[in-house]
């Protein structure tokens, strides 16, 4: 599997990538509002223009295809992490996180992960840090990883 930047020629794919896996897992504990408002973020002009913006964009592809991608803002908060559904449950989301860490710049990572996503986050060591809040429509869990140094 190779991890890399984001590029142009991914932004498609990518976007088509985050829709068909916030479909699979999280629309449905969500509201109308709130799928709208996933549907805006993940668009790939959206994608583009925070690419430009300090964050760090990462795909997963393994022979040419897209197995996820995640996205940390501002050197501390995950605030993207998709894995193709066909793909979860095999590592992808593991390797994503690691690679991203790489480009860390504090000793904590917030997310507010969808509550479907929560287990996952739990896996990775995150601990949920408040309680379960709402915006634009998308519920989430406060969440919180300390890194070592």
């Amino acid at each position: 599997m190779l991890i890399r930047p984001l590029t142009d020629t991914d932004l498609a794919a990518v976007s088509a990538l985050c829709i068909s896996a916030f479909e699979h897992s999280v629309a449905a504990t969500v509201t109308p509002e709130g799928i709208a408002t996933f549907n805006a973020i993940a668009t790939s002009e959206a994608l583009a223009e925070r690419r430009q913006q300090d964050n760090v964009i990462l795909v997963a592809e393994q022979q040419g295809e897209l197995l996820g991608m995640i996205e940390l803002k501002a050197g501390h908060h995950l605030s993207m992490l998709f894995v193709a559904p066909t793909q979860q449950h095999h590592g992808v989301g593991r390797q994503l996180l690691q690679a991203v860490l790489a480009h860390a710049r504090a000793q904590t990572i917030t997310v507010k992960s969808s509550l479907p996503a929560v287990g996952a986050y739990e896996r990775y060591g995150f601990k949920a840090t408040g309680a379960i809040a709402e915006s634009a429509g998308l519920t989430y869990q406060p969440m919180l990883l300390t890194l070592t140094p």
